[in-house]
Order: structure tokens, then C-alpha cells, then sequence
């Protein structure tokens, strides 16, 4: 008997006999107890009072499992080289994989793979008669190469340490399960049975795909990157193709949201804009605008997306290595709490933004380089270099609540009459009339997919696809495979489902046209046309007085000449600029940034590299503010302008806006080990 010495120098590991089968009971003893309730994946659902009363009368979780505490240990084949043997030993953060024959390695090359770079795992059979005592366990990773880019890797595990592959086959399910548990974030039992029925059913999650996003690239990106890694993460999806501006915003108009577990855009900022606000044209807003919400990035700014890769963990990406770093959190599950900011036009139109408002600068660029959008994100490299060329000051006042002062509300309690230039909010609407299910425009079931075929795919994972079912089944092993006249493994039949879920939710009707049930619901029509569109819906700005009124006392307010103003709510004003360097999804809290008027063209280019790494309010400059707020009050003086939100331009004259935190819901994915914050 030999006895395998701790891989990677990891202590603790249970070893095993070389040449016999894995050992059963490698748990760790200190392993997550399971709570007696239904499972879901982290997903941000809305709170259910059966699971809140289920939550309150279970023990105690308990403590949390050490990084390297090794939860599971053994020895498996590889594939297709059945010569070589290899020790693994799954950890709450990484697996560990030894070499073992035909020579052990010291130092072994890819032998630590980090939780944070898998995407999926399954179990597989191989399709020989003289292979059919073994089973398969294979493992999705996205390793980054020696230049920094991600390239996929399927690594493949012959289980046959038992006579009968329903034993092989439960020992394969074990592992499975166990990585999906750990990618997911829920407990392993400590001294229970790892079996499939931990489990729960996968999210369903509607992809709105803008195929014109940044350089025109985002549905190739789509096919190539997003859709093979969701389905090797077994999440349940449907797709949709915009067709126009605007077309998000119509179809979350009629959806039936409790079909869906969120909703997650391909494509850049622009589409998520349009998503919220869709959610506010509907009688029920206030439910629909906690529904979750996911973006990976396809379009030329990414600024949410890089404040998700921050918040992740990972290091600072861009184009393809951003989208795969935010599609591996995707698969994760997770969500935070999505702090939303409510702005009045001087019109009266609402909208909702999540990500910034803009004067001056930099919305200048933002819109002025919309004729370089074929360049991708260099058009604001290109934008901003024409804009120092032709700098320009704006005169403008700019009022806001100091996040440390409590405010004095404006208005009583039942609300004060509204001027006319203030919108008028409307009482609290009647739930929405049931309707049928949502029919979909251009679905993934009406699209051909000719997608790269993945190494492996489970079709029990736990429900098949629809994207790989409609291309003739789960894809083969035949691309990996090198060995001799054996056939290549093939999909295990498809795990049991829990008792809890239904085997598989039907997809919703697909029609072409008009949804029928914008006009079934009762809702009005959409109306194309400018992103601030006039709403009757939103959140109650109680710290606003209306448009044209003094402001209560507490405010705070600069007027002068302004080369910018930005009201920014994360982190990130661009996928590769960290405007507020502090800033969390959920603080509660407007970060302003302004530079007045004189600073000179060297300055402010200063200003936006040191941007790049989050350092500009390190450099000194006396023409750079910052306030915390909980509101402002923006009023330009200078008869002409450019005003953003969230990149799309919206009429110029006075806005206000006031943050509601915790309003929405962002699909996240787990946070990361932070890094060091300038």
C-alpha cells in the first residue's frame, strides 16, 4: 500500500492506494451542513415568506471552511492518454492535480486550477464495449495564458476504480456535483451523501443581444464565447436579437418576468439603459425593477462590465478577456443590491440610470465620437484627442446634498402640487392583468447556431438547452479524442431532477411582429424615439423639491465656468477608467466629479490617464472636485450643450436626480479578493 504524500504541498489530504480505486469518504469533516429547504442558485430572487420562515428556524450555518481544507481526494485515469494517472483533491477554492504516472511531477504546469476559472462540469460514458465499467468527469477552465488572455481547456477524468459503472458513475456524479456546489456557493453536507439532488434547478435567463454592439462584433462574440460557456455551466437560457433602438425597452414592456431568473445583456451600456427603463413603463415597476439584471460586454464603453470585474476580483481587461472574465461571474451566480438614480428632465421626462450623468467633456466625446463607433472603444481614444483639440468651458450651477448631511425633505408627507415642469407621479397601480406567456422575437429556437463544438456538454445539466438540442444533440468528444479505434465518450443520461423542480419549463412562444400582449396587458404602446421618453412611473424623489424651486436648506452650490461635470454612480466611467475609485454598487451614494474652467489641455489629458489606474485625485489638481451626494441639481447657463445618461443623449437644459440605493438588482457573480485601491 502506498500512501500519496499532501499534492502541491497542500496538508491534510486523505490519501490513496495508487493502484486501487478513489477513496469513498474523502469529505471533510468540517464540511457546510445543507439547510432542510429549497435550494436555488444565488441569483438574487425575491424574498419568499415560506423560505424566510424556513430560514429562521434552521440551525445556525457553520463556520466557514478554510481555503485550503481539502473537501475531496482521489486518483483517476485521464482522457484520451489512458496511460497517466493523476491525485486530485478539490478544495473550497481550487482543484489540485498531482501527476502520478508515468512520471510524478515535482513541479507539475496547470496543476492548481482556481474555482474562479471554471465555468461547468459534467460526467460522461465512454461509447466502447471495452470501456464500459468506466465513467468521465469533465472539467470547463479558462485559464490565462502567459500574455494575460483566457483560452479554454477541457480537462477529462477516467473514474474506474470500481467493478461496475453505476459505482464508477457515482463516484463521477460526487465530484460533479461537488464543483458545481462550490462554483454556486452552496453548502456541501458534512457528513451526508455528494449527490446530484443537491442540486436545484438551474436559472433561466433571457440574453438580449444588440448585434451591432461596438464594432458590430457582439453576436459573433455571443456564438463564439458567451453561449458555449453558459452551456457548459448548465444554465437554461433564451436568446433574443435586437432589431432597434428601443426594442429592449418594448419587449420588458410585455414580458411575463416571473418566467425568467434575469435578464442579462450582450452588448454594451446602451442596452442595459434600455432594459431599466422598460421596466418603468410597466404598471408594476416596482417589482420589475428588482428583477435581476446582468450585462457582458460587447459594446464600446463596458463601464458597468468593468466595475463587475473589478468587484470579482479580477485584474483590469478589455475586449474579449473583459467578456470572458464577466461570463465566468455569470456562471457563478450571485447578485448585489443595484443602487438606481432617478432624473428629471426640465421637460418632465424620468428615466432611470445606473451608471452616470454628463456635462461638458464628457459627453461631448461620448457623443461627438459616435461616427468612429466602427473603431470600438478606440473611438473614445479618437474622441477624446478631438475634444482637447477644441476644448470648451460651460457655464452652469451645480447643487447637491452632501451624503453627510440629513436631509430636509422638501415635501410633506403626502407631496406638495407639482410645478409644470416637474413630472407628476402616479398612485400606486393595480397588479398587472395575467397574460399569456411573453411571446419572444428572434429567439435562439429561430436563429441558426453554428456554434464552435465544445469539447464536451452534458445534457443533463440539470435541463438540456435549447441552443445545443436544436443543433442535433449535445456536441461529441470527437475533437479531443486521439486515441485508436475507440469511440469518443458521449453525455451520461441526464441527471434526476429534483423533486422540487419541474423537469423543464416550455419556452416561451415565439412569434415575429408586434408582441400581442403589450396591447393584452394594457399597456400603452411603446413610443420610439429618444431614450428620455416621458414616464408616469418611477420612485418618489422625496429629497427633490420640483424643477425651478429654491432648493431646502443643506444643499450645497458652485456655479461658474465648467470644462465637466459627472454624476457617476459605480465605480467605472469606461471599462479601462475607474472614475470613482471607492464607489460600490450599493453605497447609497452619487460620486460627483467636476473640473472647473482653466485648468489646460495637458492637465486634463494628466487627468484622464492617471484615470486608467483610479489616481487622479492623487495628482493635485486644483481644477478637479469631488462631492459625495445623495442628490443634485444640474443647471447649464450656457444656451447650448450636450447632456448624457448613461451614454445616451437626452435633452439639454436642467436636470436633477436623486439616488435610490438598493433599488435594482446586479448579477455579479461572487466578489473577488479586492485588490489594492490607489
Amino acid at each position: 500500500m502506498h500512501t500519496l504524500p499532501p499534492p502541491l504541498g497542500l496538508m491534510g489530504a486523505v490519501g490513496a492506494d495508487l493502484r486501487g480505486r478513489p477513496e469513498e469518504d474523502s469529505a471533510c469533516e468540517e464540511g457546510a451542513g445543507r439547510p432542510d429547504q429549497e435550494l436555488t442558485w444565488s441569483w438574487g430572487h425575491r424574498p419568499r415568506s415560506a423560505l424566510d420562515r424556513a430560514k429562521a428556524m434552521a440551525p445556525p450555518p457553520p463556520p466557514p471552511l478554510a481555503a485550503s481544507t481539502p473537501l475531496l481526494h482521489g486518483e483517476f485515469g485521464s482522457f484520451p492518454a489512458r496511460s497517466s494517472r493523476f491525485a486530485l483533491t478539490l478544495t473550497p477554492q481550487a482543484l489540485h492535480i498531482q501527476r502520478l504516472r508515468p512520471k510524478p511531477e515535482a513541479r507539475p504546469r496547470g496543476g492548481l486550477v482556481p474555482l474562479a476559472e471554471v465555468s461547468g462540469c459534467c460526467t460522461l460514458r465512454s461509447r466502447s464495449p471495452s470501456d464500459a465499467a468506466a465513467a468521465y468527469f469533465c472539467i470547463y477552465t479558462y485559464p490565462q495564458g502567459r500574455r494575460g488572455g483566457r483560452r479554454r481547456a477541457a480537462r477529462t477524468f477516467r473514474v474506474d476504480g470500481a467493478a461496475t459503472y453505476e459505482e464508477n458513475r457515482a463516484e463521477a456524479q460526487r465530484w460533479a456535483t461537488a464543483l458545481m456546489c462550490l462554483l454556486r456557493g452552496l453548502p456541501l453536507p458534512g457528513d451526508g451523501e455528494i449527490t446530484p439532488e443537491l442540486l436545484p434547478k438551474p436559472p433561466r435567463l433571457l440574453l438580449l443581444v444588440n448585434p451591432l454592439g461596438g464594432r458590430g462584433l457582439a453576436w459573433q462574440w455571443c456564438k463564439t464565447h458567451v453561449l458555449p460557456m453558459i452551456s457548459e455551466a448548465g444554465l437554461s437560457f433564451n436568446l433574443i436579437q435586437t432589431e432597434r433602438q428601443n426594442h429592449a425597452r418594448e419587449l420588458v414592456q410585455g414580458l411575463r418576468l416571473s418566467e425568467w431568473d434575469g435578464i442579462v445583456t450582450v452588448s454594451g451600456d446602451g442596452l442595459l439603459f434600455e432594459v431599466l427603463n422598460g421596466f418603468l413603463d410597466r404598471p408594476d415597476w416596482e417589482e420589475a425593477v428588482k428583477t435581476p439584471v446582468g450585462i457582458l460586454p460587447c459594446g464600446s464603453g463596458n463601464a458597468l462590465a468593468g466595475a463587475v470585474n473589478q468587484h470579482g476580483g479580477f485584474e483590469p481587461a478589455l475586449g474579449v478577456d473583459l467578456l470572458l472574465n464577466c461570463s465566468l461571474l455569470l456562471c457563478r451566480g450571485g447578485s448585489r443590491p443595484l443602487d438606481l438614480m432617478s432624473v428629471t428632465l426640465a421637460s418632465g421626462s424620468r428615466c432611470l440610470s445606473f451608471l452616470s450623468v454628463a456635462w461638458g467633456f464628457v459627453s461631448d466625446v461620448d457623443i461627438q465620437s459616435e461616427r468612429f463607433r466602427a473603431l470600438g472603444s478606440a473611438r473614445f481614444t479618437l474622441g477624446t484627442v478631438l475634444g482637447l483639440a477644441t476644448l470648451h468651458t460651460y457655464r452652469g450651477r451645480l447643487s447637491y446634498l452632501p451624503a453627510t448631511v440629513e436631509p430636509t425633505s422638501p415635501t410633506p408627507a403626502r407631496g406638495l402640487p407639482r410645478a409644470k415642469s416637474e413630472l407628476t407621479l402616479a398612485p400606486a397601480p393595480a397588479p398587472a392583468p395575467p397574460v399569456a406567456h411573453s411571446p419572444l422575437h428572434r429567439s435562439v429556437s429561430d436563429l441558426p447556431l453554428p456554434l464552435p463544438q465544445p469539447a464536451l456538454t452534458s445534457p443533463g445539466s440539470p435541463e438540456p438547452l435549447p441552443v445545443l438540442s436544436l443543433n442535433g444533440g449535445g456536441p461529441e468528444l470527437a475533437g479531443d479524442w486521439g486515441g485508436a479505434g475507440d469511440a469518443p465518450l458521449s453525455p451520461d443520461p441526464p441527471l434526476p431532477s429534483p423533486p422540487s423542480s419541474p423537469k423543464a419549463a416550455l419556452l416561451s412562444p415565439i412569434t415575429e411582429g408586434v408582441p400581442e400582449t403589450l396591447a393584452s396587458s394594457g399597456l400603452p404602446p411603446p413610443t420610439p424615439g429618444s431614450p428620455g421618453a416621458v414616464s408616469t412611473r418611477g420612485p418618489h424623489d422625496h429629497l427633490l423639491p420640483p424643477l425651478g424651486t429654491p432648493l431646502p436648506p443643506g444643499w450645497v452650490t458652485l456655479e461658474g465656468d465648467f470644462v465637466l461635470m459627472l454624476a457617476i454612480s459605480p465605480s467605472h466611467l469606461g471599462a479601462d477608467l475607474v472614475a470613482a475609485p471607492h464607489a460600490r454598487f450599493d453605497d447609497g451614494l452619487v460620486h460627483l466629479c467636476w473640473v472647473r474652467g482653466g485648468i489646460s489641455r495637458a492637465a486634463l489629458l494628466r487627468l484622464f490617464l492617471a484615470m486608467e489606474r483610479g489616481s487622479h485625485f492623487s495628482l493635485g489638481c486644483p481644477q478637479l472636485g469631488y462631492a459625495a451626494a445623495r442628490a443634485f441639481r444640474l443647471e447649464p447657463l450656457t444656451p447650448r450643450g450636450v447632456l448624457t445618461v448613461d451614454g445616451e443623449q437626452v435633452e439639454y437644459g436642467p436636470l436633477q436626480a436623486q439616488m435610490h440605493p438598493g433599488l435594482g438588482t446586479l448579477l455579479t457573480g461572487p466578489p473577488g479578493c479586492p485588490r489594492r485601491e490607489p
